[in-house]
């Protein structure tokens, strides 16, 4: 491929369609664009698509199956995600100078609050086929030539999956409230139960939501891959309150589990 091969395509905030070499179009926020294609809908599908309002952004984004839901989740709890974006742009190449020009949408862009950026695929190694593999690849190259990282990744841990889904439920900034956050990093500034912690700042009913408010945002820390959160689960000062933060964009465990 030569460098002038790779052409991107996108629509804007306002719903306005851009295209031009990769090497030209790269520096465009990909994290704030729209959708470059919806997702189909039909009778029999056996994929669930839909929308999560992500806390990272306060804005919708768009998923295509609960694959893909899973890891927006886990990008969601990442405190060095500043911003995702879901079918952010449409690549295509031209392989040894053929006329047919071959296409590509990935699922996510990603930003890291340090500037970089991260296009992520979503498939399981046991759906990628050879042509997938082929799109995977070239799509990999050009990442590289902008200096952008690439993944693919697949299902994340059942347990960790269960754990991001149970938090989710709160980690609208409305749940937070300052006064029982104080107190709550006070509690657990050498590490106890969850419910224990919850109980010595005052009743768990009013104070549950916030306690799980902060696991979400890693100012509590628990492990969130060995076992499903419960009354026992151990609970300590997450990253963010500790200054640690600096996790990469993955599937990983490392990167939510504090």
């Amino acid at each position: 491929m030569e460098a002038g091969d790779f052409w991107l395509e996108y629509v804007d905030r306002r719903g306005e369609s851009h295209g031009g070499p990769l090497e030209v179009v790269w520096p465009v926020p990909f994290e704030a664009v729209r959708q470059v294609r919806g997702f189909p809908s039909y009778r029999g599908q056996r994929n669930f698509s839909g929308w999560y309002w992500a806390a990272t952004s306060a804005e919708l984004v768009g998923y295509e199956s609960w694959v893909e839901l899973g890891n927006l989740l886990l990008l969601d709890a990442d405190p060095e995600v500043v911003g995702v974006a879901s079918q952010p742009f449409r690549l295509s190449w031209r392989y040894g100078g053929g006329r047919q020009r071959v296409r590509h949408t990935p699922d996510y862009f990603v930003r890291r609050r340090d500037g970089r950026a991260v296009v992520l695929d979503v498939r399981p190694d046991e759906l990628v086929k050879p042509e997938d593999a082929a799109k995977f690849a070239a799509t990999t190259m050009a990442c590289a030539r902008v200096g952008w990282g690439y993944e693919r990744v697949g299902v994340i841990d059942p347990v960790l999956a269960a754990n991001l889904r149970w938090l989710s439920g709160y980690r609208h900034p409305r749940v937070r409230r300052e006064p029982v956050v104080v107190s709550l990093q006070e509690a657990f500034t050498q590490p106890q139960g969850l419910l224990a912690g919850a109980r010595a700042v005052g009743d768990p009913i009013a104070v549950l939501p916030v306690l799980f408010h902060l696991l979400w945002r890693r100012e509590l820390a628990v492990d969130l891959v060995g076992e499903r959160l419960s009354a026992a689960t151990v609970v300590r000062l997450g990253p963010v309150a500790t200054g640690e933060v600096g996790s990469d964009v993955g599937t990983s465990a490392a990167s939510v589990s504090g």
